[in-house]
């Protein structure tokens, strides 16, 4: 059986990729992870091919042992797509944000993700994609954003590591680095922390159809590095040439935008 197995499903970008997906040949079934189960079911409805709907918190041991049982238990099973689009962000200062919150940031973004891509590999063969959902702001540090773009730093690099080790197997690894998107939840869940406004506005964000079309052709071509729009393909750019504390200083000009 052919599969796709996509994490943070329940909406936004996640849920952009698995209707994409459902349009795929060759796809059976699509494992949709997330923890919130009725947006899971809602999604479900909506989508042509039979879905696996698995209503996990992967920040938790018993999760990722759950997901590990059902992939060993199905026979003849091969992973075709893993996307690991789950994961948050919070704006504010590091004291503001809280070491509770930030502890669950990095378990999310970058200890999920990992766990999650390592017990899909021995189910993937020449010709499956791993899509790392990662966001330009791994490209430099970001004041009041520093955890979350750590983690999307940390990310980055393992997905690049990550490219270079599976290539003699045939399969392809590409690392996601979009600018703000405005049609999901993540611009307003990473506002809770603040009541001072650190971001003044989001100028030139995306849409999520076109980061998820875009990231599912730059995986299909085999590309180690998408940046789906104008601002995140400047920020590769412009991030490789300036020193970090002259970037620091334009994140904190562009703050007051």
């Amino acid at each position: 059986m052919r599969i796709a197995i996509i994490t943070g499903a329940s909406s936004g970008l996640g849920a952009e990729y698995a209707r994409l997906l459902a349009e795929e040949t060759g796809l059976e079934e699509i494992w949709l992870i997330a923890r919130r189960k009725e947006r899971l079911e809602m999604l479900a409805r909506s989508l042509p091919l039979p879905c696996r709907l698995l209503p996990l918190d992967l920040t938790r041991e018993e999760s990722l042992r759950q997901v590990r049982d059902r992939l060993q238990h199905t026979e003849d099973l091969t992973v075709n797509w893993l996307i690991n689009a789950a994961g948050f962000g919070r704006i504010g200062s590091c004291e503001t944000i809280g070491v509770m919150t930030e502890s669950r940031m990095i378990e999310l973004n970058c200890r999920a993700a990992t766990a999650m891509t390592e017990l899909c590999l021995p189910h993937m063969k020449e010709g499956s994609h791993i899509i790392e959902v990662c966001s330009c702001a791994a490209f430099q540090p970001i004041p009041y954003l520093t955890t979350y773009a750590a983690t999307k730093a940390f990310l980055l690099r393992y997905s690049r590591g990550l490219c270079a080790e599976l290539a003699p197997r045939g399969i392809s690894v590409t690392a996601v680095c979009p600018y703000w998107i405005r049609n999901t939840e993540f611009i307003a869940g990473a506002k809770e922390t603040d009541h001072e406004v650190l971001f003044h506005g989001f100028p030139l964000a995306t849409d999520k159809h076109t980061v998820a079309r875009r990231s599912l052709h730059a995986a299909q071509n085999e590309r180690a590095i998408c940046t789906p729009d104008l601002v995140s393909t400047l920020d590769r750019f412009f991030g490789a040439l300036i020193p970090d504390d002259l970037i620091i200083h334009l994140v904190n000009l562009y703050r007051h935008l």
